[in-house]
């Protein structure tokens, strides 16, 4: 009876897992071999480097992707004759542009340091990058409760998005980075 029960439940988890595989896909066109290119080429090109270094180039790659796609979701308040339709289609396709990036970026670091990404251990990990996304597009928002021309939103609003990046990439490297092996130092370097 318990077998069955726990049975039940790995397949309903398995099912969620599925589900939200497709939705990664297909929704925010996610692709893993193209993760695993980026992290191959960065070693590539980069040899030398530890994995706190890798993950910064990284990161530092998407800062003015991030900067664009924090201007474009405000570029649109600029223009006010414009209408809702294209200001909406400006949020739409800057913010699912912004979510696609940083869950490319959450995917590389992760696989910088070693870890599956393949694993459903990366699903929540994802989530909260949708959600921190989420958070960072939104903050900006505030600035109109002070009336404030859109002049200064856009700004305010790449900047966040970039800031959202950063932090992204550096608390991601934190966190798989905490249990990467760490390469012992050279003893001539340390005697230096």
């Amino acid at each position: 009876m318990n077998d069955t029960r726990a049975n039940a439940t790995h397949s309903t988890g398995r099912q969620q897992y599925l589900a939200v595989e497709e939705f990664f896909y297909f929704f925010l066109r996610l692709r893993k071999n193209e993760v695993r290119r980026t992290v191959r080429e960065l070693e590539l090109r980069w040899p030398d480097d530890d994995l706190d270094t890798r993950a910064r180039r990284a990161t530092n790659a998407k800062l003015g992707l991030s900067l664009l796609g924090g201007t474009l979701l405000r570029a649109p308040l600029l223009f006010p004759g414009l209408g809702q339709a294209l200001k909406l289609a400006g949020v739409v396709g800057a913010g699912s542009m912004l979510v696609r990036m940083h869950l490319y970026l959450i995917m590389e670091v992760a696989c910088i340091y070693g870890e599956d990404i393949d694993d459903v251990a990366r699903v929540p990990e994802m989530m909260a990058v949708i959600a921190a996304t989420g958070l960072g597009a939104a903050a900006p928002s505030l600035l109109e409760s002070f009336n404030l021309a859109p002049v200064y939103t856009v700004p305010a609003n790449a900047l966040s998005m970039a800031a959202v990046t950063k932090l992204i990439g550096v608390t991601a490297a934190r966190f798989y980075g905490s249990g990467a092996v760490v390469p012992e130092p050279d003893l001539a370097t340390v005697a230096a």
